[in-house]
């Protein structure tokens, strides 16, 4: 079959004067290269030439993407450009003495790969690189201006790009309204009409019907996602309701999109969707709704209406009424022949070339199997939408071959053009908007954000009994939708104009708002959270009652719901991993200590005291365990006293210690007749005293802060679930926690500069070391501790985890920096624990420092 094809269409080419028209005279000059022509003034194209074979939702390297998949409509758009470039070097009646050249590249309907032409479009025309200019007024870029791309998304990629350099973009499909913002899109025009308009028109005719409760359907990208924005919008304001609004997935797999999409289209029970989708979102999407065996009324947007690739589908006349818009453009009568002349020409090259050698790099060469193109593929430009777009892409190459013959100030015999005039993308964008075009007798022009004078013509879809035909039953232009009902043809079973009012149930947690003027359409809205749905025809959410919330969509209140650090629960255990650990170190320490009870190390280090310090903290990590289990009243009220008395314990100490050391090595004259007194009962009652201080706070505390009862009783519900703390107001932490952080500073500055006593222990460096960090330990508590702000749910939790785990890390540097190079002294250096390694600290004699110690004993 397709040898005769082939056949058929050689004998006609062969006797192409009877065939068809006869052919102009510059067909014989034509090039072969289809995607490349060097010109004096060049144009860049941008199509789809191919599309990725799968979907890529992820990029792992810049040419990860692969774009094999030729997209034939595509490559007949592209054809379409090099005709109309043809046609103007041929005539030579536009542009006289001046080549037009074109460099097209593929899109892929990717927003990865448009990038990389784009740039190419904008190097500098003599050295071919992208020059960094803090001015470009003087910049001739290597393209002149930007047939394309087809799709908004690729606009919305490079469209600001362009208009940055000022280069003009004339785009041949590219609809959504946005790009009408000239001081965003400054560079930008279009040949086909923007959405703005065709939705317009697709609300009138909803009017038209009295379709008041209607879904719409778009694809997720650019062009779908506004055009849904926009009807939504214009469709409120005109007294239709819109019961459902989706996007397909063009970038994923949309299938479970689409079977939702279906689901709810059929729970809303509306019977006119309008699909607002690029062609190949519409092909996916009908798929699923001929194998759903869904009917109704399809209202097609200008990209799908009259695409072979959805009027072919299998059982496509299954769906019911499809009424589409399309752009009133004319056609290319010449376009067949053109193709089918460059198409034999690229055939005989071949026949002289046995083994031609092929560019096929990408993306100088998107198509290298376009080599083989023959007669027989000339239905490349007979295709539905490109016959439909052709016209599009042949406007804006005209549109920009008109704007450089005004700029260059050409008439019908020459151009004032000379081989080292430079063309500026900005001096050819003011010749652009205003410019006005004749092309064959159809005149375009362009507003003053670069739109058409582009109507459209509103079509159906005819069920014949082996194809489909196309039937025009009105048009649309300025506002004005024109039809005549009686061409039109309802697939329903009674062949009748289907009813399309509003009535949908909305679900539970939802209640009815009337929308504009009609009590038949509204929205169910949600109730938020601490509002809820008392009946099911309610029309406004009902509030909580005091002491009870809900959640979004909620049919009833539920009282709060507290909890708690579960001793079994993950945290929990780490937590009492961590303490049991850290008793361990302090057992064992006290145990080293024990043993070594009344040697000097350790009367140095405090005598009794030392283990005094030692079970106090040890009382700190075991008071830990009330932030776990439930919390209770008096729990509550000893949490915060007993973990911070018994630092207070070890800390008041560690002062007592501090201080002795700063008398005895910056007073050691007036010390030493004291010393007794201040190691013995002066070290008691200073101990004495901080804890009295502390526990003075501790009863403020328990006095004025409110019981655990009260603070439930007194919180405000706005939530289901939360954490349930013990009450510990910031406040009150501040100055209990505050006092222990004042002791270890006080005995961090005492010790700091005390002198190192000649061939002794430094026990001021113990002191010094492990007091510098419990303060750094708790100076980061604070930012850490009131930063916990986010999240009502989790706040409270991770405040007393964090409370916890600072506790037992200062906790830990005391045991580390102050106990544990005793241990060392002890198990490494036995023979250093004498009275002379301590005798500063011990009986006040003055340190003496390395530099005064005398070279020799004096003689006696």
């Amino acid at each position: 079959m397709a040898s005769l094809f082939c056949l058929l269409y050689a004998v006609c080419w062969a006797l192409r004067p009877c065939c068809s028209v006869s052919s102009p005279e510059w067909f014989q000059n034509i090039s072969t290269n289809l995607f490349s022509f060097p010109g004096d003034v060049n144009l860049g194209g941008l199509f789809p030439i191919n599309q990725q074979l799968d979907n890529v939702t992820l990029i792992s390297e810049p040419n990860s993407i692969k774009c094999e998949s030729l997209n034939e409509n595509g490559l007949g758009l592209a054809l379409v450009m090099k005709y109309a470039v043809d046609e103007i070097n041929g005539k030579q009646d536009l542009l006289p003495g001046v080549k037009l050249g074109y460099r097209i590249y593929d899109t892929c309907k990717h927003p990865s790969i448009i990038v990389k032409p784009t740039i190419s479009f904008l190097t500098e025309k003599t050295s071919n690189a992208l020059a960094v200019e803090c001015n470009y007024t003087d910049y001739e870029t290597s393209i002149s201006a930007v047939i394309g791309p087809y799709t908004s998304e690729m606009v919305s990629v490079i469209g600001k790009l362009l208009g940055f350099f000022l280069m003009p973009q004339i785009s041949y499909g590219a609809t959504s309204d946005k790009f009408s913002d000239n001081l965003l899109y400054p560079s930008f025009f279009r040949t086909v009409p923007s959405d703005k308009w065709q939705v317009d028109a697709m609300v009138h005719l909803m009017n038209k019907f009295n379709w008041t409760w209607v879904a719409v359907i778009g694809s997720e990208e650019e062009y779908g996602q506004r055009g849904v924005q926009l009807f939504s919008k214009v469709a409120e304001n005109m007294s239709v309701c819109v019961a459902y609004q989706a996007l397909i997935p063009v970038y994923s797999d949309p299938e479970g999109a689409i079977t939702t999409i279906i689901e709810n289209i059929k729970t809303t029970q509306v019977k006119v969707v309008i699909v607002f989708a690029l062609q190949d979102a519409a092909v996916s999407f009908f798929k699923q709704v001929i194998k759903n065996n869904l009917t109704g009324v399809w209202i097609a947007s200008s990209s799908w209406a009259i695409q072979n690739q959805l009027i072919t589908l299998p059982n496509i006349k299954n769906v019911g009424t499809i009424i589409g818009f399309v752009d009133k453009l004319d056609t290319l009568d010449l376009l067949t022949n053109y193709t089918e002349a460059l198409f034999t020409k690229m055939s005989q090259e071949r026949e002289n070339k046995h083994n031609p050698v092929q560019t096929s790099g990408y993306p100088d060469n998107p198509c290298p199997q376009c080599w083989n193109l023959s007669p027989a593929n000339v239905t490349l430009v007979n295709d539905r939408g490109v016959r439909r777009l052709g016209f599009a892409v042949y406007s804006a190459v005209y549109s920009a071959a008109q704007a450089i013959r005004t700029l260059l100030e050409c008439d019908s015999a020459a151009c004032k053009w000379e081989p080292n005039k430079k063309i500026y993308p900005w001096k050819l964008l003011e010749v652009m908007r205003n410019i006005t075009v004749n092309i064959s007798g159809t005149i375009l022009e362009f507003d003053e954000n670069g739109n058409p004078n582009v109507g459209y013509n509103l079509i159906q879809w005819i069920w014949n009994s082996s194809d489909v035909s196309l039937k025009t039953v009105g048009s649309y232009y300025q506002s004005q939708l024109s039809i005549n009902t009686s061409l039109f043809e309802w697939y329903t079973s009674d062949s009748m104009v289907p009813l399309s009012t509003c009535s949908a149930q909305c679900a539970d947690g939802q209640v009815r708002r009337v929308k504009g003027f009609h009590s038949c359409c509204y929205d169910c809205i949600d109730c938020l959270p601490g509002t809820y749905q008392a009946n099911p025809e309610d029309i406004q959410c009902t509030k909580c009652p005091d002491r009870k919330w809900s959640g979004l969509r909620s049919t009833n209140c539920t009282s709060p719901i507290f909890e708690i650090l579960e001793w079994d629960s993950s945290d929990a255990l780490k937590i009492i991993l961590s303490v049991l650990l850290l008793l361990i170190c302090q057992v064992s320490v006290s145990i080293v200590l024990l043993i070594h009870r009344g040697t000097p190390l350790v009367e140095a280090s405090g005598g009794a005291l030392t283990f005094l310090a030692l079970l106090s903290l040890m009382g700190a990590c075991l008071s830990l365990f009330l932030f776990l289990g439930q919390p209770r009243d008096v729990l509550c009220r000893l949490q915060l006293p007993l973990i911070t008395i018994f630092q207070t314990l070890a800390l008041s100490i560690i002062l007592s210690i501090s201080l002795q050391i700063f008398l005895v090595t910056e007073f050691p004259k007036k010390v030493a007749p004291h010393l007794h007194t201040l190691r013995g009962p002066g070290s008691w009652l200073f101990v004495l005293t901080c804890c009295a201080v502390q526990a003075a706070l501790c009863g403020w505390f328990v006095q004025n802060e409110p019981s655990l009862s009260e603070y439930v009783a007194k919180m405000d519900i706005t939530f289901q679930r939360t954490f349930l703390p013990c009450p510990v107001s910031p406040d009150k932490l501040a100055v209990m926690q505050g006092l222990n952080g004042a002791m270890a500073l006080v005995s961090f500055m005492s010790t700091f500069m005390a002198v190192k006593p000649h061939h002794q222990y430094n026990l001021a460096r113990d002191i010094t070391f492990s007091t510098l960090i419990y303060c750094v330990i708790w100076v980061i508590f604070i930012p850490v501790y009131t930063g916990l702000t986010t999240n009502i749910l989790t706040v409270s939790k991770s405040k007393s985890i964090v409370h916890v785990y600072f506790t037992l890390a200062g906790n830990l540097g005391l045991v580390v920096a102050y106990y544990f190079p005793k241990c060392y002294l002890l198990f490494k250096s036995p023979d250093s624990n004498t009275p002379e390694h301590f005798c500063t600290f011990l009986e006040g004699v003055p340190p003496t420092p390395p530099q005064e110690e005398p070279q020799s004993p004096p003689a006696k």
